[in-house]
C-alpha cells in the first residue's frame, strides 16, 4: 500500500492525478506491506534511477531498516507492525536525483537472492525542506511559483501594458511523465545517459537543459519558434492558452516540435515543466528589451532617408521579451548569488554551442558580474544595453549616427502578484536606478570585465557624434482610441529648440510589426516640408484609416511610425513611437452558481465593432478543474454591429478559485483573450 493519499498531501502533489506515488525528496513517505510477519533487520531496500543504476553516481541505494536516521543518504524506520502488516517510513538525502525510480525489496533471511521489485515512484525537488537547493521559506510563494496552474503574462509594450492569462497545468494527466521524456530526449542524455542522470540533482543543471529542450533548436526540442508574421503550417504563437495542449501535441507527433512559439509561449512551457518537477519558477517580461547579438552592450539600429527602419544587423530591440525567473542556491558562485536565477528557453543566441540561456543570477546582473556562470553578459544587455539609431545611406554605404540613449532599454520588468491577478515591478531588482552615478558605474563595470573599455571600436560612434545636439525636437501624440477596427489618429508634435528659423524636411513611414519591432508590411508614407520659427511648436495630424492598416496587421495588432527629420545645416531628428492596438472587447459570465459535479451554464459575448461582416469566428475555452481538454466551438458570422452570445456547459470537478480562459478568433481580429476567476 503506496499511501497515495496521505503521502500526496504530506509532499504537497496531490494535484497531479496519478496512480502512483509521487513524493519530494529530503522528506518521509509511508508505505505499508500487507500479509507480512514482523520484518527481519536484514530486510533491504534498493532505490535505482537512470539506464545505468550505481551507487558511485547517487543514482542507486541499498539501505536496510535503521532506527537512526542520516539526512545525507536514503533511510528505513520501522514505523508500525500489525499481526499481518508492516508500515515503513522511507526518506531520501535532500539533494537525491530527482525522477522516477524502481523500489525493490530483499530479504536474505529466506535465502533468496534476487531481489523483489514493488513498484515505480517520482521524485521531485522540495521547496518546502530546508535541506534542498530550491528550498523557498515563504509558504505563499511556494503555493504560487509551484503549486498554482494558472498565470498571467504580460505584453504590448512600455507605453501600453497588456496582460493575458494562462493556463501552465504543470498538474494535468501526462504532463509529468512529458517533462521527464524531456530530460531523456535531451542532447546530454543522449551522450552519456548515465551522466545525465547523476546530475538530475542540480537545479542548475536541469534549468539549463530545459531552456534547451524547450526550443526546437539542436535537440527536436517542444516548440519551432516563427517571427515572420506568417504562421501556415502550424498555430499561430498567439493562439495558445496554455502549455497543456503544446506539451501533449508534442508527445503524440511522436516528439516532433510543435508550431510555433514566441518567447511567451517558451516561457510559459518552461514555467509548466520546472513547477511540475518541484522548481520554483516564474515568467518575467521585460518591456524594451535588447537582444545584443555581438556582445558589445550596444544595440544599433538603421534607417533609411525615408525613414524605413532597416534589416541590417542582428541587433534588435523588442517591444517586450518574456523569459523565467527559478528559484535556488548558487553553491557553484556563493550565497550572495543564490535566489532567483534568469533562465531563457527562445532561441536567441548560442552558449556553448546550442540555443540554451542561463541560469544567470539575478544579482550578478544587477551588481555587473557579468563574468560569472551562465550568460549574464546577454542579461545583462537585455536590460541595460545602450541604443544607438543610425541613418545608412545604400550608395555610399555610409552611416552617420543620428542619436543615442542609455536609459531607454530594459523598463517596466513586470511579473504577476503572488496570490493575485495584479502586476508587479520587479525593475529594480535588475538594475539600480536608471541615470543615477550606481546605475553608470555598473554598466562600467561590465563593460570592464567584458575587455569593452580598453580596446577601439571602429564601429562605436566618435565622443564628438555622442555629444552633437539637435535643433529641433519632435515626438508623435496619440489623438484617439488605439483599437483594432478604429482609425489611428496620431498628431507629430514639432518644436524649434533655437532661436533662429529652422527649415524641416520630414520623412514619415508606418509599417506593421511583430513585437520584436521587425517590420513586416508597410501601412503608409508621407513626406512634408516644415518652417519652424525661432522656439515655435507645430502640430501635424495624422490618420490612417482601419481600412488602410487593416490588411496589413500581424496577430501582435502592432504598427511602428517614424518621422526622419532632415534639418537644414543641421543633423537629422528620428521621431519614432510603437504602437499596439486593443482588440475589442470579449465577455464571460457565469449564470449560477459553480458547484463540484455539478452544471453550470457560462455565457461568452461578443460584440462586432467595424462597420463589415466578421467570419470564421472560433471561440476556445480552457481551464483547470473546470473542464477537460479545450472546448472550441464554431461560431456563425457576424454582421456589422452584431452581437453574439455563445452559451456551454461546465462541469466543475475540484472546490476553491479556478480560472476560466477563453479566445476568441475571426478573419478581422486575432486572439482576442480574456479569463474569469470562478470560485467552485
Amino acid at each position: 500500500n503506496w499511501h497515495l493519499k496521505e503521502n500526496g498531501r504530506d509532499h504537497h502533489t496531490s494535484k497531479f492525478s496519478s496512480k502512483e506515488l509521487i513524493v519530494r525528496r529530503g522528506q518521509a513517505f509511508i508505505v505499508t506491506f500487507n500479509g507480512t510477519e514482523q520484518p527481519e533487520q536484514n530486510f533491504t531496500f534498493i532505490t535505482e534511477t537512470g539506464p545505468q543504476p550505481s551507487k558511485l553516481a547517487k543514482t542507486q541505494a541499498t539501505f536496510g531498516i535503521s532506527s537512526t536516521v542520516s539526512k545525507e543518504s536514503w533511510n528505513a524506520v520501522l514505523q508500525s507492525t500489525s499481526s499481518n502488516s508492516v508500515s515503513i517510513s522511507i526518506s531520501s538525502p535532500p539533494n537525491a536525483v530527482i525522477g522516477r525510480y524502481k523500489l525493490s525489496v530483499q530479504s536474505t533471511s529466506s535465502g533468496s537472492s534476487s531481489p523483489a521489485t514493488l513498484g515505480t515512484f517520482v521524485l521531485l525537488f522540495n521547496p518546502w525542506s530546508s535541506g534542498d537547493d530550491v528550498f523557498m521559506p515563504n509558504k505563499a510563494e511556494c503555493d504560487e511559483y509551484v503549486l498554482e496552474e494558472f498565470g498571467i503574462i504580460f505584453a504590448g509594450n512600455k507605453n501600453h501594458i497588456n496582460s493575458f492569462g494562462w493556463n501552465f497545468g504543470q498538474f494535468q494527466g501526462d504532463i509529468l511523465n512529458i517533462c521527464l521524456s524531456m530530460l531523456d530526449r535531451s542532447l546530454n542524455y543522449r551522450q552519456d545517459p548515465a551522466t545525465d542522470v547523476s546530475h538530475r540533482n542540480d537545479p542548475k543543471y536541469l534549468g539549463r537543459v530545459l531552456s534547451a529542450m524547450v526550443n526546437a533548436n539542436d535537440d527536436q526540442g517542444v516548440l519551432l519558434g516563427n517571427w515572420s508574421g506568417n504562421y501556415d503550417g502550424g498555430k499561430s504563437p498567439s493562439s495558445w492558452t496554455g502549455s497543456g495542449e503544446i506539451l501533449q501535441n508534442w508527445k503524440k507527433s511522436g516528439y516532433k516540435p510543435v508550431r510555433y512559439g514566441q518567447c511567451w509561449v517558451f516561457a510559459a512551457v518552461l514555467t509548466t515543466v520546472l513547477r511540475c518537477l518541484g522548481i520554483p519558477t516564474r515568467t518575467i517580461t521585460n518591456f524594451s528589451s535588447a537582444h545584443d547579438a555581438d556582445g558589445n552592450l550596444r544595440v544599433d539600429e538603421f534607417y533609411d532617408a525615408s525613414g524605413n527602419h532597416l534589416d541590417r544587423t542582428a541587433d534588435s530591440i523588442w517591444n517586450f521579451h518574456v523569459w523565467n525567473e527559478s528559484w535556488f542556491s548558487r553553491s557553484d558562485l556563493g550565497p550572495s548569488y543564490s535566489g532567483w536565477q534568469v533562465l531563457d528557453a527562445t532561441p536567441q543566441e548560442e552558449s556553448g554551442g546550442i540555443y540554451q540561456c542561463g541560469p544567470a543570477s539575478r544579482n550578478a546582473i544587477k551588481e555587473g558580474d557579468v563574468d560569472l556562470d551562465y550568460d549574464c553578459p546577454f542579461v545583462f544587455a537585455e536590460v541595460n544595453a545602450d541604443c544607438m539609431y543610425w541613418n545608412y545611406d545604400y550608395a555610399t554605404g555610409k552611416k552617420t549616427l543620428i542619436f543615442s540613449q542609455s536609459t531607454v532599454i530594459g523598463q517596466f520588468i513586470s511579473t504577476k502578484a503572488v496570490g493575485r491577478d495584479d502586476r508587479v515591478d520587479v525593475t529594480n531588482e535588475y538594475k539600480y536606478e536608471e541615470g543615477s552615478t550606481k546605475e553608470r558605474d555598473i554598466f562600467k563595470k561590465a563593460r570592464k570585465k567584458l575587455g569593452l573599455e580598453d580596446k577601439f571600436d571602429p564601429t562605436a560612434p566618435t565622443p564628438q557624434e555622442i555629444d552633437q545636439k539637435p535643433d529641433i525636437s519632435g515626438k508623435f501624440k496619440v489623438a484617439g482610441p488605439l483599437e483594432v477596427g478604429k482609425d489611428l489618429n496620431l498628431i507629430l508634435v514639432l518644436a524649434n529648440l533655437q532661436s533662429d528659423v529652422k527649415t524641416v524636411h520630414v520623412n514619415m513611414t508606418a509599417w506593421s510589426t511583430v513585437y520584436t519591432r521587425r517590420p513586416v508590411h508597410e501601412i503608409w508614407k508621407d513626406s512634408i516640408s516644415v518652417n519652424l520659427s525661432p522656439k515655435e511648436e507645430k502640430q501635424f495630424p495624422i490618420k490612417m484609416a482601419y481600412t488602410e492598416y487593416q490588411q496589413q496587421l500581424t496577430t501582435d495588432n502592432m504598427i511602428q511610425v517614424t518621422a526622419l527629420c532632415h534639418v537644414e545645416g543641421g543633423i537629422q531628428v528620428l521621431v519614432q513611437r510603437d504602437i499596439t492596438l486593443d482588440n475589442p472587447a470579449i465577455d464571460i459570465q457565469v449564470l449560477g452558481e459553480a458547484k463540484v459535479n455539478k452544471e453550470v451554464d457560462v455565457e461568452v459575448t461578443f460584440t462586432n465593432p467595424i462597420d463589415m461582416e466578421v467570419m470564421g469566428c472560433v471561440l476556445q475555452v480552457e481551464g483547470n478543474d473546470l473542464l477537460r481538454g479545450i472546448l472550441e466551438i464554431d461560431i456563425p458570422p457576424l454582421k456589422a454591429s452584431e452581437t453574439s452570445s455563445t452559451k456551454f456547459k461546465l462541469i466543475p470537478f475540484e472546490t476553491g478559485p479556478k480560472h476560466l480562459l477563453v479566445n476568441f478568433s475571426c478573419d478581422k481580429f486575432a486572439d482576442i483573450k480574456t479569463f474569469k476567476m470562478v470560485n467552485v
